[in-house]
């Protein structure tokens, strides 16, 4: 595997996304994206407990996620430097698995996954902004909270999921409804904010 010119260390934050190879979809039905959701509790967020001590480790913080027809959004908090190999894990048994179940063959993602630093409180509030909105975007639905597959039902109380870790996020606005204000505030030029931390989607 390529070596990647920045580190993914502990403690920080990134913007971790991949798509599929020429652009092709990556989910083909529901089922897919709940599947790739329960693996990505297993391999990057998943709590393990030690039997001789009793204390329980989470690998890594999910802050917020979206996932689209043909790629996905995550903002992640590691919490140890294994954030590439479990990605590399991740993105392997989630090919299998599509491989096995459509009867396919070959790689389902573009490459190596994507990740870029977020270095700062401003960041991460526009970029998991333009993580919900992601599905409006893209004609999907009309509003972020039609849309199933992010964490944005879990950030304004819609949903009590256990994957997505907000705090860092929705401590920054008084309540749930003052982050969807903020979301819904969204204008064009806000995207210029995060232009160094986005990839190509579409």
């Amino acid at each position: 595997m390529p070596q990647r010119s920045i580190p993914l260390v502990a403690g920080e934050y990134y913007h971790v996304y991949n798509r599929g190879n020429n652009r092709q979809d990556i989910f083909f039905e529901r089922e897919n994206y709940l599947f790739f959701l329960r693996r990505v509790r297993k391999y990057l967020g998943e709590t393990q407990t030690s039997e001789v001590c009793e204390t329980s480790e989470v690998w890594t913080s999910i802050i917020a996620y979206c996932l689209m027809p043909n790629h996905f959004h995550l903002l992640v908090c590691p919490h140890d430097d294994e954030l590439s190999r479990r990605m590399q894990r991740f993105s392997i048994s989630y090919t299998k698995a599509m491989n096995k179940r459509y009867d396919r063959v070959g790689s389902l993602f573009q490459g190596q996954f994507q990740a870029v630093l977020v270095d700062s409180n401003e960041y991460l509030l526009h970029l998991s902004r333009y993580f919900h909105l992601n599905p409006v975007e893209a004609g999907l639905v009309r509003q972020p909270e039609d849309w199933e597959f992010s964490s944005y039902r879990d950030y304004i109380g819609l949903r009590q999921g256990t994957l997505p870790t907000p705090d860092i996020i929705l401590s920054q606005f008084s309540t749930p409804k003052a982050y969807q204000e903020f979301v819904e505030s969204y204008q064009s030029r806000d995207r210029d904010i995060i232009a160094h931390l986005l990839f190509d989607d579409y």
